[in-house]
């Protein structure tokens, strides 16, 4: 019963059917899309109908058939139990009080991570990366805060739409941030009724954007070189391991011929004492 579970659980993750199993994903992405539009959704709708029942019918079939190979090994894995949570999504009922998680079927697409493993690698690598850039957001908060209070302070007075509250000065520098109209649409009015507000944008731009989101890329890229090390690492031990057990084998082999070589000048012996 054992092998037979384990031959169903290496079939159905076989390079084949997961291939399979991403053109119906890409498949699916591609068909949401296509049901945005009005013109394709009246000429096609049923078609559409179909096909919306048929391909979450091939993911629970893929579900059930790994839950009976890999049993409550199956939900150890974290990739397992994200396909578990997309598939029940899909399942979700049209109408009714459940009805606005069914828009959420958009996530099928996002199995593509499960399915790709350099997508994979890389979501890996954001998640790894969490901890240290919680103290890079820390370090942004700060620095927004700073700055919010002295644009709030200073320019709040004359500029009560962008600097009038604390909240509205973080946003405007969330805004400044991202250098969307920045200059034109805040910086320059400030700057003229305040000649040198520039010190204020300029040292704030200096510190959000160029340094803070280049700490963000640097952690980032170091993460991904760590876990692509480490999958190096892996690969090679297979491969040594694999390696041994294959050069092992010549060894007990001679190891059987010295034994028979023994034997044999035993047998000499015993044959020269008669």
């Amino acid at each position: 019963m054992e092998n037979h579970r384990e031959r169903i659980g290496i079939w159905i993750e076989s390079d084949k059917i997961q291939t399979i199993i991403v053109s119906i994903i890409v498949f699916n992405a591609i068909m949401l899309g296509l049901q945005t539009s009005n013109y394709l959704e009246s000429n096609f709708g049923q078609v559409f109908d179909v096909l919306d029942i048929i391909i979450p019918a091939l993911f629970l079939i893929e579900l059930l058939i790994k839950l009976y190979a890999f049993d409550y090994k199956f939900f150890k894995s974290n990739w397992n139990i994200f396909d578990f949570i997309i598939v029940v999504i899909c399942l979700l009922p049209e109408s009714g009080p459940l009805r606005v998680l069914r828009t959420l079927r958009i996530l099928r697409v996002l199995r593509l991570i499960r399915k790709l493993p350099r997508l994979r690698m890389l979501v890996e690598a954001v998640l790894d990366s969490l901890p240290s850039l919680n103290w890079v957001s820390l370090l942004l908060l700060l620095v927004f805060y700073i700055y919010g209070l002295i644009g709030t302070l200073i320019f709040g007075p004359l500029f009560d739409e962008w600097f009038g509250t604390l909240g509205k000065s973080m946003y405007s520098l969330f805004q400044v941030m991202t250098l969307e109209s920045w200059s034109m649409g805040i910086a320059r009015p400030v700057i003229k009724e305040f000649p040198y507000a520039w010190i204020y944008f300029l040292t704030f731009i200096m510190l959000a954007t160029y340094t803070s989101i280049n700490i963000f890329i640097a952690i980032m890229v170091n993460t991904m070189q760590n876990l692509a090390t480490a999958k190096e690492d892996q690969h090679l031990e297979s491969e040594e391991t694999e390696a041994e057990k294959f050069f092992s084998m010549p060894k007990k082999e001679d190891e059987i011929l010295s034994i028979l070589k023994d034997i044999q000048k035993r047998l000499e012996k015993i044959e020269e004492k008669k």
